[in-house]
This record gives structure tokens, sequence and C-alpha cells, in this order.
């Protein structure tokens, strides 16, 4: 069944929820993170959703990100990145593969947002 089948990140709930956070923010403040393809996959749907709300603005949306989002991700999320993806209705970051990590032969990939 397809609804059992869920990403998640290693850890308890309340560390999945802190290092998403984390994630997210570093992607919308950076704009390119190099990090694991399944972290990178999990952090784009969260950040697409936030440059959705963005988009929107309003007080309500600016709320619901400060609650995800320290106050600079969510500034630059209504100023700089809504208004820059108004027209595009989604799809908003891509996902680059890169060849394993050397240590410990991880999967890596970048994540950044289309221009």
């Amino acid at each position: 069944m397809r609804h059992r089948k869920k990403r998640h990140l290693r850890g308890s709930h309340d560390r999945q929820r802190k290092e998403l956070r984390a994630l997210a923010a570093a992607v919308i403040l950076y704009e390119k993170i190099e990090t694991t393809g399944a972290r990178a996959k999990i952090a784009k749907v969260a950040v697409e959703k936030m440059i959705s709300k963005g988009k929107k603005g309003g007080l309500s949306n600016f709320r619901i990100l400060l609650r995800d989002l320290p106050i600079n991700a969510v500034k630059k999320t209504v100023e700089v990145l809504g208004p820059r993806y108004l027209s595009r209705p989604g799809g908003y970051t891509r996902i680059i593969k890169l060849p394993p990590r050397g240590s410990d032969r991880a999967k890596m990939a970048i994540i950044e947002f289309v221009k």
C-alpha cells in the first residue's frame, strides 16, 4: 500500500523536524546546498511549500513561515523569492545528483533554485 511508504530522517520526531527546518532555511538563505540525496528529496518538498506561501503573501502566511523558519529566511522568502517565482506555477527547486562521498559512499546531491 502506498500510504505506508513515507520518507523520514533518522532520529526522533523532534530531531527530524529540527533537521528539516535547518535544511529548508539553508536552502532558502544560500540558494544552493550540497547534502545527501535522501535529505535533498525531503527538503525539496518543504522548500517548495514555503515558497508557495511566500508567493501568496499576507500576514497569516508570514506567521506560518515564521513558525518553521528564522526571521531572515522568512523575509527572504517573502521579499525576494516570492516575487521571483510569481509567474511560475511550481517546481522552484532542482536536485542534481553527485558521485558518492568518499568516506562512507553516501549518495550526494545538490539542491538549488531554478533560475
